[in-house]
């Protein structure tokens, strides 16, 4: 080999017989290490937020908002903000400039967000204001006429059915010269939602239960609405009066389910009151009073007012009319206000007795004139400065709630095609129409809650006031009846043009009566479900056989000769063999004889002659029983706290 060196000469043999280190082929050299590998926390990709995230989100603004705090808060970019600024018409100068809360909330809804409004007292005049108390407790335990023994009037005798079914609030003056603004809620099972909005814009709640019945349903929804609310608790225990009453068996109810009563060591106070003999009112006045002073409650009097919406209706020569809590500032005749999606320019303000007046103050409850349509009960009340600024905020509004009720359609019509495949069920269209707008909500969701497997109940369209020729035109496109709750009776032309065209109209007073007649159509309407029930039995005594027929009369037949020992037998339906408890055979009869007579049916205690088609192996003391096809209608049932349902 020639120019043979130690090098190449290593390729051929061990490289490291001569010394030689020789790199191996490849760029790096593989590494053998024994120890266990470094388990990484599992980092989730950046998923990109969608609009029903966005929309389930809510944002705090207030006066003031600079655009780069906004974008901050809203999850966007200040280039997004800057654009949107410019497309509702307000100029941008700097990222740092102020933003009114009114221009806030038009770039919030715009993207998609939900907005809370914060109001800051600074500079403004604060000044110690009456407390809000709303009564709540179970249907017939005197809440209404503990208010009227309070204010010495009778609004429980006005009331259809002698129960409260509207929410009211008025302005009681105590023997004390304070005053106190009463709310009064419904006890009914179907109006939680009034409840609800009571507690929500209360200081004080007072706890009505009758010392003859103790704790019922309705009571322990008013505590959780009261707790939820983060609201203190006053109990009057009502009816101390009556021969049956028991307020210490009421306290021990009361301190079983949770609330810290004074005599037990707690901070819970409580009243033993009779609204008939009016005993007890001074002192649940003074527990009151004691209660609003250590709570303190003050409010801002000056500058723009907030206010809340507590119901709603429509008047006939008036408009739209909502009755309202101002919670801080002073409403003011002539100011532009938007409240919920609707605006309008306030044109009357009237108190409680109708007294017209120009300016409303903290806890006083008013009814303003001048709305363009008719708000939501529940709803706040802002005051803009301009009217085209109320038309922005207004159909701002409108827009985004539109949109968030598609997205909710479309997420429940993804939910049902990827879910199980429910039954078809016969669906039952409603209109409803009452007096006023919270009453139609406890309505509309106290007949949906009739909803069964079997009948879909299908709200269409809830309105204020009488039933009008577009309702009868709408019930006739869709298939619907009219159910009208606390409205005057249609006038003739309207009753008459329903009749014309088939369409039920249902007119109620008393909540009882309307969800009772509707859960009653309902069941009438259901398809039901057909089961197999044992209408009769028979045992067989003896067999007797009929031989050498001919072949046109067909084989030899085996008759069973039975008595009726319970129900009836019947031709047309299918027979079941019993042997020693055991099924043997089902069939349809093929012959029922009695005394030499075809009959249809025979009797308990009667003897029949009895043939099963396909069938001849009969033994004495089998029982035969015939079995019946029924159709099982749904039950609609009421218990006593007034919750209804539809039990298939």
């Amino acid at each position: 080999c020639f120019h043979a060196s130690p090098e190449t000469l290593a390729w051929k043999k061990e490289p490291e017989a001569l010394g030689l280190k020789i790199q191996k082929k490849g760029k790096f050299k593989k590494r053998t290490d024994s120890s266990p590998p470094v388990e990484a926390p599992y980092v989730p990709p950046k998923l990109k937020k969608t609009a029903s995230s966005l929309s389930d989100r809510t944002v705090e603004i207030f006066e003031g908002m600079t655009i780069v705090e906004l974008a901050k808060r809203c999850g966007v970019s200040i280039p997004v903000v800057q654009d949107i600024l410019k497309n509702v018409g307000e100029k941008v100068d700097s990222e740092y400039d102020p933003l009114s809360i009114d221009i806030s909330e038009l770039v919030a809804m715009e993207i998609g967000v939900n907005v809370r409004r914060l109001h800051s007292n600074e500079g403004a005049e604060v000044l110690p204001r009456p407390p809000v108390v709303t009564v709540m407790g179970h249907v017939d335990h005197g809440k209404t006429s503990l208010l009227d023994a309070l204010r010495l009037t009778s609004v429980a005798a006005k009331e259809a059915g002698g129960i409260t079914q509207h929410l009211g609030a008025f302005v009681v003056g105590m023997s004390s010269g304070a005053s106190i603004t009463f709310l009064d809620t419904p006890g009914h099972a179907a109006f939680s939602a009034m409840r609800q909005r009571g507690a929500a814009v209360t200081d004080i709640v007072v706890l009505v239960v009758a010392a003859d019945d103790g704790v019922m349903p309705q009571t322990l929804e008013a505590m959780s609405h009261a707790k939820a609310a983060d609201v203190p608790i006053v109990v009057a225990v009502n009816k101390c009066d009556k021969p049956a009453a028991n307020p210490e068996k009421v306290k021990i109810q009361l301190a079983t389910e949770g609330l810290a009563l004074e005599e037990m060591g707690g901070d819970i106070q409580v009243v033993e009151v009779s609204a008939v003999t009016k005993t007890g009112l001074d002192k649940l006045e003074e527990a009151l009073l004691l209660q609003a002073e250590m709570m303190d409650l003050k409010s801002r009097v000056d500058g723009p007012a907030q206010a809340y919406v507590v119901e709603a209706r429509v008047d006939r020569g008036r408009g739209p009319l909502a009755t309202a809590i101002v919670k801080a500032g002073t409403l003011v005749c002539g100011q532009h206000v938007v409240v919920g999606a609707e605006w309008g320019k306030i044109r009357a303000i009237r108190d409680m007795l109708g007294k017209s007046t120009d300016r409303a103050r903290p806890a006083m409850p008013v009814e303003i004139e001048g709305l363009k349509g008719l708000p939501m009960a529940g709803d706040d009340i802002i005051v803009v400065h301009t009217e085209e600024r109320a038309r922005m905020l207004s159909a701002g509004r409108k827009k985004k709630f539109e949109k968030d009720r598609l997205g909710r359609v479309s997420e429940s019509n993804l939910e049902d095609e990827e879910g199980e495949v429910k039954p078809k069920r016969v669906e039952m269209t409603i209109i409803v129409k009452a007096d006023v707008q919270g009453t139609v909500q406890a309505v509309t969701d106290a007949l949906k809650s009739l909803d069964s497997s079997q009948v879909f109940v299908n709200i269409v369209h809830g309105g204020v006031g009488p039933i009008s020729e577009s309702d009868v035109d709408l019930a006739q496109a869709c298939g619907a009846f009219i159910v009208g709750f606390s409205i005057p009776t249609p006038p003739g032309s309207i009753s008459q043009a329903a009749n014309k065209a088939g369409i039920k109209i249902k007119i109620h007073r008393v909540i009882y009566h309307l969800l009772e007649d509707i859960g009653n159509s309902i069941v009438e309407k259901a398809p039901g479900t057909f089961e197999t029930q044992v209408s009769g039995e028979a045992q067989i005594l003896s067999i007797f056989e009929l031989k050498g027929r001919s072949k046109a009369k067909g084989e030899d037949v085996k008759i069973a000769g039975c008595r009726v020992i319970d129900g009836r037998l019947i031709r047309s339906s299918t027979m079941r063999l019993l042997r020693s408890g055991e099924v043997v055979f089902e069939g349809c009869c093929a012959s029922l004889k009695r005394e030499k007579q075809d009959v249809e049916a025979v009797g308990k205690g009667n003897e029949c002659g009895l043939v099963i088609q396909n069938w001849d192996d009969f033994k004495v003391g089998d029982v035969i029983q015939c079995l019946e096809q029924v159709n099982r209608k749904p039950k609609f049932i009421s218990s006593q706290s007034g919750a209804v349902r539809i039990e298939c």
